[in-house]
């Protein structure tokens, strides 16, 4: 029944709503002859509500529709809707008063007065109980979720509005920490203290908890989040409403609670004043503009101001993405947007950009990263990580490139991976090339982890918990340094604005993160309980895999060198040894000797002898 009527045209549901108010014009006329007469059956005056009904019903029914009281959805009937119906029943009494005395009709004079007011609550009366008794009937019939909204201000009352036009999901606890509104009433429902909400989830009152505090600092917003892990329930957080703004809806706008939430430090703001002055006006080229840096590079580099921005990766989706994405706000900017498909290893490739579209500065975030994947392709990795960087950065002093900044890692400190091992290999390349550069500077930038990035932790979690688990975590006690995406693009932008030649910096990234608690926070917050020896009947178990072949325990971000201190307070700048001209060429015309015989023994010989023994 219930979905026959939502299946019902508009027309048809517009004059179901008609036809109620219609009917009730005479049986509220019966009523207030009744009450002004106490009389069950005033027989005296039927002739008399028989014409004054015909009257108002032909008055009443075109204002009905002019004033579009037929058109209010009954879950949207509110305060604008109760104005009009009030302004409908005064304008009806108002004509049952008229038509009392032009047409000489026989009723007492306070019958118009009773018959407007039991006229406007019949009508606001229906509508409110057939609100209820639908949204009663979908609870019951549908499969809506239950659920707790964090936070009585402005935005969780809003939300809870927003939610009642929802199938999916229903509200039905409020909890606030302000103490004086702990046991208000606040749009139907009584404000409750945090602390209940332990209970609320083990009865299976609730599944989910929507913390809708846009404005709390991120600090204490990270402090609740912590606190609301505990319950073995989803939590997703209301965003700030500059970001409900763009989404175009309160209730679409609530987001999951991500894990850079939980890094255990506050983000760190990277905005310097004079930084975009250092790209403003520039021809810039992002090698591996596809990738999850290389992306964010591009979006934060385009609203610089630059001249031109050149796109360079070999995945021709990638780079076919990240185009089309900028390419409106490009054109709005009047910034020349061209992308071109190739991979850093083809010198002949490089040269060709560089010289054709004049570049200014280079960022090159193009490498392979996966350790597993690159211990298993020695010959691609030295062929991408190492003689990538060395073509792009020799065809970049070839024709006068201003800036260099090469992307690298924190595995490339000390290395026990192949891929590190090319890393660090790289920024030997970087280091020699900036010691002979006459126009050039050359710099790198090296940082943890990155949330979010592909072929990170974090999204193969995601998967493992869309897929019902296990969780895999190769060693109970690996720990890694992690930031945002954005930090990681705007320190890389800031070490191109301040560099002086040959120095690598980074970022201070706090404490490291276990992640194996890294794992259980996101089985918490999707929702799920940790299944372990003491919890049997949980969600989702987490599994240890043991390291994988180069994989560290712990990672560093130093390689035995003083750091020093920059214009911002979280990112330090580091000189370290490097090796001589000769002994790089040597390096590098091995490595060039080994990708062209595909030879993976002679490649990781030259690692063993320069790097690292792999």
């Amino acid at each position: 029944m219930l979905n026959y009527l939502h299946a019902l045209p508009r027309p048809v549901k517009r004059a179901i709503h008609l036809a109620v108010d219609l009917f009730l014009i005479p049986f509220s006329l019966l009523v207030a002859f009744q009450l002004r007469l106490t009389a069950l059956v005033p027989y005296n005056y039927i002739n008399s509500i028989l014409e004054l009904s015909g009257i108002l019903i032909v008055v009443g029914a075109p204002l009905s529709v002019y004033l579009r009281i037929p058109s209010i959805q009954l879950k949207a009937y509110e305060q604008s809707a109760v104005l009009r119906t009030c302004l409908w029943v005064v304008t009806l009494m108002v004509v049952s008063m008229l038509a009392s005395f032009v047409f000489a009709i026989p009723t007492p004079r306070t019958v118009p007065l009773i018959f407007g007011l039991s006229l406007f609550l019949m009508s606001v009366g229906t509508r409110i109980l057939g609100a209820y008794v639908l949204s009663k009937v979908e609870n019951f019939t549908q499969d809506s979720t239950p659920v707790a909204i964090y936070g009585a201000g402005a935005a969780g009352i809003q939300l809870i509005s927003a939610l009642r036009n929802s199938c999916e999901v229903r509200c039905v606890v409020l909890v606030d920490d302000n103490p004086s509104l702990q046991g208000v009433i606040i749009a139907g429902l009584r404000v409750e203290p945090p602390g209940n909400l332990k209970k609320h989830v083990a009865s299976g009152c609730i599944e989910r908890v929507l913390l809708a505090i846009p404005s709390l600092p991120d600090p204490k917003k990270r402090e609740i989040i912590l606190r609301l892990s505990d319950l073995n329930c989803e939590v997703q957080s209301l965003p700030s409403y500059v970001e409900i703004i763009k989404s175009g809806s309160l209730a679409n706008s609530l987001e999951e609670i991500t894990p850079d939430d939980l890094l255990g430090r506050e983000k760190v703001q990277l905005d310097i004043a004079g930084t975009s002055s250092a790209y403003h006006g520039k021809r810039v080229l992002i090698t591996g503009a596809g990738g999850s840096i290389g992306s964010e590079l591009c979006r934060q580099v385009l609203a610089f101001g630059v001249n031109s921005l050149v796109l360079f990766d070999q995945s021709e989706f990638a780079l076919y993405s990240i185009e089309r994405e900028l390419k409106p706000q490009a054109e709005a900017l009047g910034v020349t947007l061209n992308a071109y498909l190739g991979s850093v290893a083809d010198y002949l490739r490089m040269r060709q950009i560089i010289e054709r579209e004049q570049i200014e500065t280079v960022l090159h975030a193009a490498a392979y990263k996966h350790v597993p994947l690159v211990e298993s392709n020695e010959v691609e990795g030295l062929r991408n990580n190492v003689l990538g960087t060395y073509f792009t950065a020799k065809a970049s002093v070839e024709f006068g490139v201003e800036r260099f900044i090469l992307i690298s890692t924190d595995k490339a400190v000390r290395p026990t991976s192949f891929m590190g091992a090319t890393k660090r290999m790289a920024e030997l390349t970087i280091q020699d090339m900036d010691s002979h550069a006459e126009k050039t500077v050359f710099t790198m930038v090296r940082f943890g982890n990155v949330l979010g990035s592909s072929g990170s932790v974090v999204p193969l979690f995601k998967s493992q918990i869309g897929n019902g688990g296990p969780l895999t975590v190769t060693h109970p006690d690996i720990t890694r340094y992690f930031m945002t995406i954005p930090e990681a693009s705007r320190l890389v932008l800031l070490a191109g604005s301040f560099a002086e030649g040959g120095e690598v910096f980074v970022l201070d990234m706090g404490e490291p993160v276990k992640i194996y608690d890294l794992a259980c926070r996101m089985i918490t917050l999707s929702g799920r309980a940790l299944k372990s020896e003491d919890n049997q009947d949980g969600d989702i178990e987490i599994q240890f895999t043991g390291l994988r072949p180069g994989e560290k325990l712990y990672e560093e971000l130093l390689i035995d060198a003083t750091s020093l201190p920059t214009m911002h307070p979280k990112i330090m700048r580091v000189s370290e040894g490097k090796l001589t001209s000769a002994e790089m060429a040597q390096i590098l015309d091995d490595v060039q000797s080994a990708v062209e015989a595909l030879d993976a023994r002679a490649a990781r010989k030259i690692i063993s002898r320069w790097v690292c023994p792999v």
